[in-house]
């Protein structure tokens, strides 16, 4: 199991990661909103700006004040999350 670091100490298992996307978007809002509600809404930010937001398998929402590129590099995937010009030739 490896754990990815969200900051201040947070930790998450990298199994678990469903998705890590930007809160701006209105769909993003709902859904924290909701999970808030349920009381699955894991506040890793510690008071800071949220920068991303964390989706798990266990229906767990993650908020973190790191940006999602930074939380997909210490996943150890590249940002662009490994699109080359090679996965675009059949389009």
């Amino acid at each position: 199991m490896k754990l990815i670091n969200i900051g201040f100490g947070n930790m998450v298992s990298s199994d678990r990661i469903v998705a890590i996307v930007s809160p701006e978007s209105a769909p993003i809002k709902r859904i924290v909103q909701e999970a808030k509600e349920k009381g699955i809404l894991i506040d890793a930010t510690h008071g800071r700006r949220t920068r991303a937001v964390i989706i798990t398998d266990c229906s767990h929402i993650i908020l973190t004040y790191l940006q999602s590129e930074t939380v997909a590099n210490r996943l150890g995937g590249d940002a662009d999350y490994g699109m080359d010009e090679e996965n675009f030739e059949d389009e």
